[in-house]
């Protein structure tokens, strides 16, 4: 029996025990197909805001208009009457887009943008032969384009847009997720909906050139407009903004491999609980990517019972213990079609149907899985990437509708931010580079609107560069990450405390080039445990502030990692940088990604500037260097900021009566938006949330807490709260009415 039919009888059995249910059929997005007519075009503009307008090419065929296809990136198909429609031989002629006005000309096709001011924000020329469309490379750094590839600014780069493992040095970038947004910081940005193609940004003049047959479908949404945020928010309105997921998904994530028995897994969850190491969620591969994971075979939803001989007892013990349990789970179709609402035939079972791939995951998912590591997918179309997200967001709450999802995955495209779906960068070598490219990856991918994103912390094949030193430095960036998850092969060394037990697990190493065991002068270390726990507990710590920015990620469309060219576009320098980003808007992060450094140099962008661990004011517009130890990254807070800290927990639901902390760094009037629900559940959509909306007044030095507009106290009702300012502390309680107090 070969293994793919195995793989496949495995699916099968599985999913005629799972209780499949018949529900209401719905459409499901189509692939873009090829055409090979030689019919005209019409040319569609659409004005869709004061910001955006759409630029289409439809063909005809037969005297009919046909339309552009769908591959589900877009929240909807229909997205209005044109503006102006033009065929054949049209005259030039100049539209207006509200505050923007297009000039279009029919030889050379061509359209010129002009804003209020009457500047030429782009101009785009298509080739009626080939169907290369040309624009203008502009004087600052174009961002965007997805996860991977060349970094930071894609200018000087070619890029053929390759999805996968094997899009674009896995060993230093990882894999690709190539989405065509493009961002051009001064002003304007462009996601190219269909076809797919390549780009090429080594010129004054970019080019992008189809790589489908028919070069006359075109369709390209174009944003006009100074103001990044805006620019975030219109490409939100596209492709959809981001749900919500669970709270407890932003807490640490440790990811496992090779498993020797159930006393093995059951002791490795006690010791994070008796050394107080926070963690909320174990991952467990599968076998067939290790030699003994939690299944029986690669694609199968069988327990391994040499090691969860009783996994449903096994759930209700890690669960006890306040751990949520997720699975790593492969595609096995190159294709997938439907969705889970649609019915599984499972005689003839069709593992390219979403309905019946789902089936399959039920039963465990019944015993008490929290969630899913959804594996492989490189040869899956976009429009098979998106409905793969989509079933892992739908197909739970079938059976749990009350509770939000949660899966990993390693592939996406635009609009896979609508299923709450996480993303991690794939197989990545150990090294310096490595974790110094992953720094303006994990901006780019934010950029695309992918806000919830990381890496395998300390990387996924281990080499001579893997040791405590790049681990630890890794765990500090990974701690300022949205994703906080360990994995690799060597997998015990990922373990908070693995490096002071020599035992670095199983070696999992052959058949990868330039893989090697870490060296014995680094393992017994017993410096690696203190600092990983302190960066723990700073996650936990800031918890509030993360998930207010999650809030407001998944409202406007902001990324919870952020380029410094979104709060700082008027600073040429802060743009350029692509080795530091913002936390939510308040924190400045300066990952320290050379060995042996002693120091950091990083730029401040302009207005004042607190470092986090000294208290020190330093004002920007300008480089500093910062002395480091190993223990150390470089934060910042800006001046005016309201920073909410919480207190020290080991899972995210841990009861405390510690107050809330609530930092101010004063120098500015600030506001900040604290926002709270119950973490797990779709009631905040009812209402049942709290925000409570905080003001500083800098010359007056108070501060104003009152309850957010349309939000309301949630259990406790009353909030123990501490607000310091220049060591200066008062302590307060809320009880939903308007408190203001005086530092």
């Amino acid at each position: 029996m070969s293994t793919r039919y195995s793989r496949r009888h495995a699916l099968k059995s599985m999913a005629a025990l799972s209780a499949a249910a018949v529900l209401p059929r719905q459409s499901s997005p189509q692939a873009p197909t090829a055409r090979f007519r030689t019919s005209d075009v019409e040319l569609r503009i659409t004005c869709l805001s004061a910001y955006t307008f759409r630029f289409a090419l439809h063909p005809i065929q037969d005297g009919v208009v046909e339309g552009i296809p769908d591959d589900g990136s877009l929240v909807r198909a229909d997205w209005g009457p044109p503006t102006r429609a033009l065929r054949g031989n049209f005259a030039a002629q100049t539209i207006r887009c509200d505050k923007l006005s297009l000039e279009v000309a029919p030889e050379p096709l061509s359209l010129s943008i002009t804003n209020s001011d009457q500047r030429l924000v782009q101009r785009l020329e298509i080739d009626r032969s080939s169907g290369r469309v040309s624009f203008l490379t502009g004087n600052s750094p174009l961002l965007g384009l997805g996860e991977g590839g060349p970094q930071f600014d894609r200018r000087g780069s070619k890029d053929q847009m390759r999805s996968g493992q094997g899009g674009y040095e896995l060993r230093t970038h990882g894999a690709r997720v190539p989405i065509p947004w493009i961002l051009g910081t001064g002003g304007w940005a462009m996601f190219f909906h269909a076809p797919f193609g390549t780009f090429d940004f080594t010129g004054g003049e970019s080019k992008f050139q189809p790589t489908a047959e028919d070069t006359r479908v075109l369709d390209i949404f174009f944003i006009a407009c100074d103001d990044p945020a805006t620019i975030m928010a219109e490409y939100s309105r596209l492709t959809g903004l981001p749900e919500l997921p669970p709270l407890w998904s932003f807490g640490y994530q440790q990811s496992h491999r090779t498993l020797e028995s159930r006393e093995e897994i059951l002791a490795e969850a006690k010791t994070f609980r008796d050394k107080k190491l926070p963690c909320d969620t174990l991952i467990y591969l599968g076998t067939g990517f290790c030699p003994s994971g939690w299944n029986t075979e690669n694609g199968s939803f069988a327990w391994n019972h040499r090691v969860f001989p009783d996994p449903e007892k096994m759930l209700a013990e890690l669960h006890s213990q306040n751990f949520h349990v997720a699975l790593h789970a492969v595609i096995l179709a190159d294709r997938l079609r439907g969705s889970v609402h649609d019915g599984c035939d499972l005689v003839r079972f069709d593992e390219q149907q979403a309905s019946c791939y789902w089936d399959a995951h039920r039963r465990d998912f019944a015993m008490g899985v929290d969630g899913w590591w959804p594996d492989e997918g490189d040869p899956l179309d976009a429009a098979s990437c998106l409905v793969r997200h989509r079933m892992y967001w739908e197909g739970p709450q079938i059976d749990r509708p009350r509770e939000r999802p949660f899966a990993l995955h390693r592939n996406g495209y635009a609009g896979m931010q609508r299923y709450g779906a996480f993303l991690w960068s794939g197989d990545v070598y150990s090294t310096w580079e490595t974790l110094k490219t992953h720094v303006a990856i994990g901006i780019n991918t934010a950029l695309t609107g992918i806000p919830y994103w990381g890496t395998d912390i300390g990387g996924f094949v281990p080499t001579k560069d893997f040791t405590a030193e790049l681990y630890l430095r890794w765990f500090q960036f990974g701690a300022f990450c949205p994703l906080f998850r360990c994995h690799g092969r060597c997998w015990k060394l990922r373990l908070p405390w693995g490096w002071d037990t020599g035992d670095p697990g199983p070696l999992e190493i052959r058949n990868y080039d330039g893989a090697a065991i870490p060296d014995a002068s680094q393992l017994h270390n017993p410096h690696v445990e203190p600092i990983c726990r302190k960066y723990l507990e700073l996650r936990y710590r800031m918890l509030p502030y993360i998930y207010s920015a999650v809030q407001e990620c998944s409202t406007t469309g902001m990324p919870i990692m952020r380029a410094l060219w979104l709060h700082h576009s008027d600073d040429p320098n802060a743009v350029a940088r692509g080795d530091e980003y913002l936390w939510g808007k308040q924190v400045l992060v300066a990952p320290v990604v050379e060995p042996g450094a002693s120091s950091r140099q990083l730029y401040l962008p302009r207005g004042g500037w607190y470092d986090f661990w000294t208290g020190e004011r330093v004002e920007g517009g300008k480089e500093i260097t910062r002395a480091v130890d190993l223990e150390t990254m470089p934060l910042y807070v800006r001046a005016g900021a309201i920073l909410p800290l919480g207190p020290i927990k080991q899972h995210v639901n841990e009861k405390s009566e510690l107050p809330l902390s609530i930092s101010i760094y004063p120098g500015h009037d600030q506001s900040f938006l604290l926002y709270e629900d119950d973490g797990t559940s779709f009631n905040y959509r009812k209402g049942e949330w709290m925000g409570l909306q905080m003001a500083w007044n800098d010359q007056g030095r108070r501060l104003r807490v009152e309850l957010a507009k349309g939000s309301r106290m949630i259990l406790p009702h009353s909030r123990a709260m501490e607000a310091t300012v220049e060591g200066k502390s008062r302590q307060f309680e809320f009880q939903g009415q308007p408190v203001e107090i005086q530092l």
